[in-house]
Parts: structure tokens; C-alpha cells; sequence
């Protein structure tokens, strides 16, 4: 019980909702819900396209990083890691392109995996399920922008 606790005392807090920036896509801030009910993160993308590029399966995307602003759009590419089955928290099961891609939140940068998918109807551009902060944070669900700052 000791060690579950001093290793708890480790990790770094973040609040329910964070900014974070996802340099490999040229995002330079995108707002974040953190969801320790969703297994996997989610980033908003439009406009899915699969290519190859050196027999690699590629994928280009669009995003709006800013909610309720379809005007600004950053045009990304990643390496498609593969097609995975996502259930949403309605109950609609979706295949999803997943990526993985360097994710920074505060001073800290780790490797997330991603599904990409429309997320225009939703409040956030951006979900950071629990895979991505299990183990690296503890997350206060009554509090925002404790690693970001909010603009």
C-alpha cells in the first residue's frame, strides 16, 4: 500500500480540461477533455484521406484546433497505424483511423495514440482518454488548466 502511494505522490496533477499542442501535426494549441471514461483519445479530423508514401500507409487530415471556428484549418499528415473499432459514449460503434504523434501538455511530451473522427457537434476538438495519462498523471475533475495555460 506504501508504494501505490508514494507513487502517487510522483505524478503530476492536471485539471479535467487542459491545453495541449501536438507539434508533429502542426498544432500548436488545441483544447483538451480530459476522459478517464474513454479508453482512447480522440482528435477532431475532417476530411480523411489514406495515401503511401515509401510503402508506409499514410494519412492526411484536416482539423480545426479552435472550437466553433471552421475557418482556421491546419492540414496534417501522419503515419496510419491502423483502423480500430471505437465504441462513442452513446453506444455507436465507429472505425476509426488511429495514429500515434508527440502530444506536449505543460513541460511534459509523451507518445499518444489517437483515433481521428469528426468531432464538430462535440465540446471538445480534443478527448485524452486514459491510455494516454494512466501511469504519467491524476487528474482533479474540479479543476481546468492546471499544466496550460488557458489562451
Amino acid at each position: 500500500m506504501r508504494k501505490a502511494k508514494d507513487r502517487t505522490q510522483l505524478l503530476s496533477v492536471i485539471g479535467w480540461r487542459e491545453m495541449v499542442s501536438l507539434p508533429e501535426l502542426n498544432i500548436e494549441r488545441v483544447k483538451a477533455k480530459i476522459d478517464t471514461g474513454a479508453r482512447t483519445s480522440a482528435l477532431h479530423a475532417f476530411y480523411c484521406e489514406e495515401f503511401k508514401l515509401e510503402d508506409r500507409a499514410m494519412i492526411r487530415f484536416g482539423v480545426h484546433p479552435i472550437q466553433h471556428d471552421s475557418k482556421q484549418t491546419v492540414m496534417a499528415e501522419a503515419e496510419l497505424l491502423e483502423y480500430r473499432k471505437v465504441r462513442s459514449s452513446g453506444g455507436h460503434a465507429q472505425t476509426r483511423p488511429v495514429i500515434i504523434t508527440t502530444i506536449n501538455l505543460g513541460k511534459h511530451q509523451w507518445q499518444v495514440e489517437l483515433t481521428l473522427t469528426n468531432r464538430d457537434v462535440m465540446g471538445f476538438r480534443m478527448l485524452l482518454g486514459r491510455q494516454a495519462v494512466r501511469g504519467r498523471f491524476l487528474v482533479a475533475p474540479g479543476k481546468s488548466f492546471l499544466q496550460s495555460d488557458r489562451h
